[in-house]
């Protein structure tokens, strides 16, 4: 199972991973708090997903990247995500947060925020509501870690993709690879697997292959 990154062209799937469309469910403050999943897309072995934005066959590329021009060069870091993340210290649970994968999804902010909350996690409720929070950011930009274990709580994710879409923000978001899907860039490089990564697919992100949000501000909208 492997997603590659092609130059200036769409992104190549392959290892039947099941595609679906998902919504961030929000409550009625109109905070992030679950995620509503749609019907999966036909499956198939392999297929090629839209990465400019652009196509009239989406979430599929129909070839208009090359007609547009489209300059999908990966600026992304390639370090791990460990050595991009700034450690946040709580009393029993601990937070990594690496800022430059956010996908805007915004499931860090309710209860006061995911980086209020780590350091009350030697209360249950915070505690419960910061790992559910922390599980929750798609890019995996957030991470709780045991402090006793030293390792990290990470949700069980099959391997699959989804298409986020964001109703409270009128826009749809990006490709969520989830369950450890290995990502090869145009030239051949393997980004660290993770558990929880999300790719851009409005073709307009700083941190390509990556999500940044940028989405959100242009209003992108997925009509397929």
């Amino acid at each position: 199972m492997e997603i590659r990154v092609t130059k200036d062209g769409p992104y190549l799937v392959s290892g039947n991973l099941p595609l679906a469309k998902v919504a961030i469910g929000s409550n009625k403050d109109g905070e992030s708090v679950r995620y509503d999943w749609g019907k999966p897309y036909k499956d198939q072995r392999q297929y090629a997903l839209c990465r400019c934005g652009h196509s009239a066959h989406k979430p599929y590329c129909d070839g208009t990247h090359a007609k547009i021009g489209f300059d999908g060069r990966e600026t992304a870091s390639r370090k791990p995500y460990r050595e991009q993340a700034r450690l946040i210290e709580g009393p029993v649970l601990s937070l990594t947060d690496a800022e430059s994968l956010c996908a805007f999804a915004r499931f860090c902010d309710p209860n006061g925020q995911v980086w209020r909350l780590v350091e009350e996690t030697n209360h249950a409720k915070a505690k419960e509501d910061f790992v559910r929070q922390t599980c929750d950011c798609p890019s995996g930009r957030l991470v709780a870690w045991d402090n006793k274990t030293g390792e990290p709580i990470e949700p069980k994710l099959e391997p699959s993709l989804g298409l986020i879409e964001d109703p409270v923000e009128q826009c749809s978001g990006p490709i969520w690879a989830r369950g450890g899907i290995q990502i090869i860039a145009a030239d051949g490089f393997r980004y660290e697997i993770r558990n929880r990564i999300t790719l851009c697919r409005c073709g307009a992100s700083k941190n390509k292959p990556f999500c940044d949000g940028t989405h959100a501000a242009i209003k992108f909208r997925d009509e397929s």
